[in-house]
């Protein structure tokens, strides 16, 4: 070959051995051999990679990992999809299984950004969002019952940032007996102290960037399912996926798979830190109520119990002395810091009153129990004294 052709092939492939750790294949697309593979791989006959917004190895490597940890030791067998985001996550989930018409039967305390996804992005487009207490499992089962379009029922628990714990295996029961479906936000517990697939589960979504990444360093979601076929290629969710380009890059699916090796280790620190941290603010005189699905004191603390193994990273309190002293309090912390994410190794901190939910009108934060002098942490997994010194100090500024 001439010069400039020999510039622009590509090298030919050295390896002889199996890598050691999963390679980030940076490939938007992939050679045939010949004519005939690529028309068996087109038409399924054969499979195979095409295109990395259908597949990529390093992406389908991470999705079938998380997968393994949300059905390990259960018997379920799934499948899973990463994704661009948490968000993306659950717009494939519901643009893979719902059309204009039917309903989606979900609570008031979900994540703000996914409210705002039912709400105005697939409203617009035919789809109505029910909001519900469903801790009132015959009020749910009535809905479900009397309306044939609602078509899923989706709920988080423990739920952000109250951290409210809803029957996971009662709801999806209700799912299942009337021909619905169910799915679950498992962003906070993670695979490890929670497993929605074996309580009948049918969705289940994560964003990654959260405790399953750990280190704050990617923007990515999963979608793990027990329906296979819907999540393999030509099924409806991953058709989905890929007529929306809502697919994960290698690069983050990468940076996943090597917060995913340590997910074990860290919620365990993450929870046992969690734990003595509520105690301590449990005890404060500046502290009015300590939301940790781990204390007794929880309204939801029996149904935690029940279907979590621990009880994770994230609390929140109330401060008696309202938004003025959770200003102080943010103002007071030197080691903890004030950043609007979770599920790092390092302890988050955030005033939703004054940040997150600011601009929120307040019957509506209240009605959901934000209040005013709420503080959310995503306790980390530092030396948990170290966190109490840094907690006692801003307290004490208030």
């Amino acid at each position: 070959m001439h010069f400039d052709s020999l510039c622009a092939r590509e090298p030919k492939d050295p390896r002889t051995t199996k890598p050691h750790i999963l390679p980030i294949y940076a490939s938007s697309a992939y050679a045939f051999e010949s004519a005939e593979e690529g028309m068996e791989i087109f038409t399924g006959k054969k499979s195979g990679h095409v295109y990395s917004r259908y597949g990529n190895p390093t992406i389908e490597a991470v999705a079938s990992k998380i997968a393994a940890l949300e059905s390990a030791g259960t018997g379920v067998e799934a499948a899973g999809l990463l994704l661009s985001s948490g968000q993306a996550a659950v717009a494939t989930l519901v643009m893979g299984n719902l059309k204009a018409g039917d309903k989606i039967l979900t609570q008031g305390n979900l994540y703000g950004g996914t409210t705002e996804l039912f709400i105005k992005q697939f409203g617009a487009l035919g789809i109505e969002t029910i909001l519900t207490d469903l801790h009132e499992l015959d009020r749910v089962e009535e809905m479900v019952k009397a309306d044939e379009n609602i078509r899923l029922i989706y709920f988080e628990t423990p739920a952000n940032p109250t951290l409210a714990c809803v029957d996971i295996a009662a709801l999806a029961g209700i799912a299942g007996q009337y021909g619905r479906l169910s799915a679950i936000d498992n962003t906070f517990a993670t695979p490890c102290l929670q497993q929605p697939l074996a309580l009948g589960v049918d969705y289940v979504v994560h964003s990654t960037t959260k405790f399953l990444n750990g280190h704050g360093n990617s923007i990515a979601g999963a979608l793990v399912s027990r329906h296979t076929e819907q999540m393999k290629m030509g099924g409806a969710v991953w058709q989905s996926m890929k007529l929306a380009g809502t697919n994960c890059n290698p690069w983050d699916a990468w940076l996943i798979n090597n917060g995913l090796k340590t997910l074990a280790l860290r919620m365990e620190r993450h929870s046992s830190n969690a734990m003595e941290i509520a105690h301590f603010l449990e005890t404060h005189p500046a502290v009015e109520r300590v939301n940790y699905c781990g204390l007794p004191s929880h309204p939801d603390h029996a149904i935690a119990k029940r279907q979590m193994k621990a009880f994770g990273a994230m609390l929140s309190f109330e401060l008696k002395g309202g938004v003025e002293a959770g200003v102080k309090f943010m103002n007071g912390l030197k080691m903890c810091t004030m950043a609007p994410t979770l599920g790092d190794v390092d302890t988050l901190v955030l005033h939703p009153a004054s940040s997150s939910h600011l601009n929120i009108p307040k019957e509506v934060r209240l009605a959901n129990g934000i209040t005013d002098g709420l503080v959310r942490i995503s306790v980390g997994i530092e030396h948990a004294a170290d966190i109490i010194a840094d907690l006692t100090a801003a307290l004490e500024a208030c």
